[in-house]
């Protein structure tokens, strides 16, 4: 086996971990900056019960699956 062949073999584990921590971090920063929306919001509202903060959660969930859904497609 050739040296390149070699260093190629080695790094795609170390590709493959990086892409999918990067894909966790960037969930969590959708269904963070989601949820602190609905909370920013409801609080200015006033609202006695938090649905907007429920529904821009469970949104934020959503468009996180859409994109690792999508990404590893690719």
């Amino acid at each position: 086996m050739a040296k390149n062949e070699q260093d190629e073999n080695d790094s795609r584990p170390l590709n493959a971990y990086a892409k999918y921590s990067g894909l966790g971090f960037q969930m969590i920063a959708i269904i963070g900056i989601f949820s602190y929306a609905g909370y920013k919001i409801d609080t200015a509202a006033n609202h006695p019960v938090k649905w907007v903060t429920a529904i821009l959660s469970l949104a934020g969930v959503f468009i996180s699956l859409y994109i690792v859904i999508v990404s590893l497609k690719k």
